[in-house]
């Protein structure tokens, strides 16, 4: 059956009324009973390429994803949507129940952990009722190239070839040319298998900036942006401290989350913000893998991300929705050097590869080049110089050609023993003799008084710069030392390139990203609609956007819909939805 047959269920179960981007080539394929790989970006609607196919065909599609959160997410949309849909986890009570309902073939999707999914009991319910589908979520898990690797992805493959007839569909957000290689392979996917749908998010608007005061920075930039956040820190102890610190200065609800935490109090937090329309998260990491919540409107970085791999990823969980979102990073030197320091406690096999992941990282931080098509390329894309919605194409800034800058700095830290910090370097260079200098003969060194005041300026985010691009490093006592790529610069073999420090930078209004409309202020049926919406997601124990997204609700002010099939052509509104929930906001329109 080709995709556009499926165009009437698409339009009668999730309201749409054609697929998006590459969605209809990947059901074609899953339809017609082929393997596929899916590279798709976060927001593309990866979820209804299986969702789709489970409606239509005969039998149940197994979906294995990673996270119990992120298959209870989806679950809930799926249902939302009339789709028969269960899991089998352990926080599941009613594994009975579901596994009797999938052998009396009562389900269209049955969502597994991959841990339970490579166990001999599964294998052994699959073969009662053999599956439609096999759709495996997260599918970079399943490569040691890929930035998230899981061990038991690695045990699928006997699984999938138990059941050689039976379609796989392996789906990823984020995988360079390697990583894509390495999946198709371990799942046993042909080449010619790869839709890669692009990994360009327009509606993201980039920004990297040098932490300098990060708590105001970050209260600023919330300032700026109204709507769900999430704030990643390095450290538990980080997430902590900022969630005080910004609901102190913002009055926003803010929540930490970690580890560290009680799981009760975890669950109770990211049940707290899937609801919210307005709350946010300081959290490491790990927060926000499990959750599919559409309308996070910005995700910053309080420090360093591990590669540009997870960068994408996690700014990824912005703007789901495709309305304007922003993402900003905050790094310092000592980022990279704490970077390095761990680079040494790695197997010597993933050293390379590692460090590859962090030079790529400090090229992004580095660049005065367009953010986007950096992360474009990394990922084997070829885009234009300029996208016009990050920090350097909106507000570029003018390059400053500093090898001869950084060689003076350089031989100043080699001079002076390689063990001062970055402060006692900037005073030799400048000439500023203090006791400290002076006591140890730096004011007699070749390199005292070297540097003009007009590039003193310059010292401290030249110093990041080179720690960035491993041409200075940090002792164990923190002071500065020569890495890898010093004797190049010093030598005159390396051009040093670097933004002008600007004077002082003022945060843009995050709102007008291309190709989308943000939420109308002050518009008193659209603030109707979301009451409404509130009210419903609390009487059915869902998320408000289960109910429906913001971009329908915007619609339905605009349009206002008067009767039932009006209603039903608004993109969105299926009909499991228009049953259960249309009469409620037709009301509300006829109030208005």
């Amino acid at each position: 059956m080709p995709a556009d047959a499926l165009l009437p269920l698409l339009k009668s179960t999730f309201g749409f009324d054609a697929f998006r981007g590459r969605q209809g080539e990947v059901v074609g394929r899953v339809m017609a009973g082929e393997r596929t790989l899916a590279v798709m970006p976060t927001g593309a609607g990866k979820s209804l390429t299986y969702q789709l196919p489970a409606v239509a065909l005969n039998g149940c599609v197994i979906v294995v994803s990673p996270l119990i959160a992120l298959m209870h997410d989806q679950l809930r949309g799926a249902r939302a949507a009339g789709i028969r849909a269960a899991s089998l986890t352990s926080v599941d009570a009613d594994w009975a129940a579901t596994r009797q309902a999938y052998r009396d073939g009562n389900l269209d999707l049955l969502y597994v952990a991959p841990e339970r999914a490579t166990g001999e009991g599964f294998r052994t319910l699959l073969e009662a009722q053999t599956p439609a589908l096999f759709a495996i979520d997260e599918a970079h898990c399943v490569s040691e190239w890929g930035h998230d690797f899981r061990p038991d992805y690695r045990l699928l493959r006997p699984l999938l070839d138990a059941f050689p007839a039976v379609p796989r569909l392996a789906l990823t957000a984020t995988a360079d040319k390697h990583t894509r290689e390495d999946i198709l392979v371990q799942l046993g996917i042909s080449a010619d298998g790869l839709i890669l749908a692009g990994f360009d998010r327009p509606n993201i608007r980039y920004a990297v900036r040098p932490r300098v005061s990060p708590a105001k920075q970050l209260v600023d930039f919330i300032a700026a942006n109204p709507g769900p956040g999430i704030v990643y820190a390095p450290t538990r102890s980080g997430t902590e401290r900022l969630a005080q610190q910004i609901a102190a200065a913002t009055g926003r609800r803010v929540a930490a989350y970690h580890a560290g935490l009680d799981p009760d109090v975890r669950a109770r937090v990211q049940h707290e913000f899937v609801a919210s329309e307005d709350g946010i998260v300081t959290a490491t990491v790990a927060f926000g893998m499990g959750i599919d919540k559409p309308d996070v409107r910005f995700v910053a970085h309080a420090g360093l991300p591990k590669s540009i791999e997870s960068y994408y990823q996690e700014t990824g969980r912005a703007g789901r929705d495709g309305d304007p979102a922003e993402a900003m990073m905050l790094w310092g030197a000592d980022d990279f050097a704490r970077a390095r320091m761990r680079l040494s406690e790695l197997p010597e096999a993933r050293i390379a590869g590692e460090r590859a992941r962090l030079n790529a990282l400090a090229a992004l931080v580095e660049t005065v080049e367009c953010r986007r098509a950096l992360l474009l390329r990394h990922f084997g894309e070829n885009p234009p110089e300029r996208c016009g919605n990050c920090d350097n194409c909106l507000d570029p800034a003018a390059q400053v050609d500093a090898t001869v800058l950084a060689q003076k700095l350089l031989s100043a830290v080699y001079r002076t023993g390689q063990s001062f910090g970055a402060g006692h370097i900037e005073a030799v260079l400048c000439g500023r003799s203090d006791e400290r200098i002076a006591s140890r003969g730096h004011d007699k060194l070749s390199v005292f008084g070297i540097v003009a005041s007009e590039e003193a300026r310059l010292i401290k985010p030249l110093v990041r710069s080179l720690m960035a691009r491993e041409a200075l490093d940090t002792t164990e006592h923190g002071g500065l030392m020569l890495g890898p790529a010093a004797r190049a610069m010093m030598k005159g073999e390396t051009a040093v390139l670097m933004a002008e420090p600007p004077v002082k930078r003022t945060q843009r209004a995050a709102r007008g990203g291309p190709g989308a409309t943000p939420n109308p202020v002050g518009d008193p049926l659209f603030d109707a609609l979301r009451a409404m919406r509130r009210e419903l997601a609390a009487e059915a124990n869902v998320p408000p956007y289960v109910i429906f997204h913001d971009a329908v609700l915007r619609t339905m002010a605009s349009e206002r819909p008067a009767t039932r099939s009006a209603l039903a052509d608004i993109p969105g509104v299926g009909g499991k939805k228009l049953d259960a929930w249309g009469d409620a906001f037709l009301g509300v329109i006829r109030q208005f």
